[in-house]
C-alpha cells in the first residue's frame, strides 16, 4: 500500500489524521520533533488501528536529517504537512521563531521532494490567510480575497501557500492540496488521542475542559464587545476526526483523480459560526459541569468572526463535515475525564 509521509504526526490534527490513513490501508511514515506533541501518542494511535505507525524524531527544518529520511524511504508517494508552530498569541510575541520554523520547514520539504521526486504534497494551511473577511465574503468560500494576516503565524501560513504556488510554476510534476481549516476541537470517540497541549494551552477547548477538570480555576473569555450576538468571537468549529478524515479524501483524489488542478484550494469546516460562548454554554449542558470564567480584555491577532462555505470542499472532495458539536464537546470532555482519571 501507498506510503505517506506525515510531518507533525504525533501532533493533534497529524495523530487523528495517522490513525485515518492508517484504517484506510495507508502505510504511515510520521516525522516530528516532538517540541509540542508526546511520543505516547503512539500508543493511542497502535491500540485505536491495531499497529503502530512508524516514527522518526526529526525536526524538518534539518535538510540533511529530512534528506536522509526520503533515502530511507524510496516509497513514499505523498506528503502531509502539518508540521509548524501555531499558536496565534505567541506569533506576536516571537515571530522569528514562527518565520524560521513555518517556512524553513516547508521549503526544505518541497527541495527535498522535487529531489527525490515525490510528486505530492498536503499542506495544512488556515482560514487566518482571510483575516477578517468583509460581511460580503461571510461564510468565506475560496474566492474570498486573502487580507493582510493578523499575526505572523497567519502570515506564515499565506506566504508558505505563495511558496506551494511559486514551486509548482516551476515543477510541473508537484501537485498539491491546500486545506485551510477553520477551527478544529474534539478528540478520537475512543478518547485513546485528543488534544494534549504542551504547556498552556492556545485553544479554546483544551481551556474549557481543564478548567472542568479542575485544573483552571476559570476560563477567560478573551472580550465580549465584539460585533456579534453576545459580543464574543465567532468561529467554525470543526470536529477533528472529521478534518482528518479530509485529509485521507485529498490524497485519494491526488492518487487517483488524473484531471485536477496542479495546486487545489478547499475551506474545511461546518459552513455554521458558533460564538465562545455558545460552546461554553453548549459544553456545560452536554456535560452537566459548571464552568467558571471571567471575560478579559481581547487578545492581539483575534479575528472577530470567520465561518466556512464549504460548498467546494462538499462536491469536489466528497468530504462533509456532519459530526454535530454536542457530541464533539462531549468527546473533548471524555479525553480530559480519561486523562484526568476522572470518573
Amino acid at each position: 500500500m501507498a506510503r505517506i509521509l506525515v510531518t507533525g504526526g504525533a501532533g493533534y490534527i497529524g495523530s487523528h489524521t495517522v490513525v485515518e490513513l492508517m484504517q484506510q490501508g495507508y502505510e504511515v511514515l510520521i516525522v516530528d520533533n516532538l517540541s509540542n506533541s508526546n511520543i505516547d501518542v503512539l500508543d493511542g494511535i497502535e491500540q485505536i488501528v491495531g499497529r503502530r505507525p512508524e516514527f522518526l524524531n526529526v525536526d524538518c527544518c534539518d535538510y540533511v536529517q529530512m534528506d536522509s529520511v526520503f533515502i530511507q524511504h524510496p516509497d513514499i508517494v505523498g506528503v502531509i504537512h502539518f508540521a509548524a508552530s501555531k499558536a496565534v498569541g505567541e506569533s506576536v510575541q516571537e515571530p522569528l521563531k514562527y518565520y524560521r520554523n513555518n517556512i524553513l520547514s516547508l521549503v526544505t520539504l518541497l527541495s527535498l521532494m522535487n529531489e527525490h521526486k515525490v510528486p505530492n504534497i498536503v499542506f495544512s494551511s488556515s482560514c487566518t490567510v482571510y483575516g477578517q473577511p468583509d460581511k460580503e465574503h461571510l461564510p468565506v468560500d475560496e474566492t474570498a480575497p486573502l487580507k493582510k494576516a493578523l499575526s505572523p503565524y497567519g502570515n506564515t501560513k499565506k506566504i508558505n501557500e505563495d511558496i506551494i504556488f511559486d514551486q509548482a510554476h516551476a515543477c510541473p510534476q508537484l501537485h498539491a492540496t491546500i486545506l485551510r481549516y477553520f477551527n478544529p476541537i474534539g478528540a478520537h470517540p475512543s478518547a485513546l488521542i485528543g488534544e494534549l497541549p504542551n504547556g498552556v494551552p492556545n485553544n479554546l477547548l483544551p481551556f474549557v475542559t481543564q478548567t472542568a477538570a479542575g485544573l483552571r480555576s476559570e476560563l477567560k473569555i478573551f472580550g465580549n464587545d465584539y460585533n456579534t450576538p453576545d459580543g464574543s468571537c465567532i468561529r467554525d468549529y470543526i470536529y477533528v476526526v472529521d478534518l482528518a478524515k479530509a485529509h485521507v479524501k485529498a490524497i485519494d483524489r491526488m492518487l487517483n483523480v488524473k484531471d485536477r488542478e496542479q495546486v487545489e484550494v478547499f475551506n474545511l469546516g461546518t459552513g455554521r459560526g458558533l460564538s465562545v460562548l455558545e460552546i461554553v454554554n453548549t459544553f456545560m449542558k452536554v456535560t452537566g459541569v459548571n464552568l467558571p470564567y471571567t471575560i478579559v480584555g481581547r487578545r492581539e491577532g483575534d479575528i472577530e468572526q470567520v465561518w466556512a462555505e464549504p460548498h467546494k470542499a462538499n462536491t469536489v472532495l466528497g468530504w462533509k463535515a456532519e459530526t454535530p458539536v454536542e457530541e464533539v464537546l462531549l468527546s473533548a470532555w471524555n479525553w480530559e475525564k480519561k486523562l484526568r482519571n476522572i470518573n
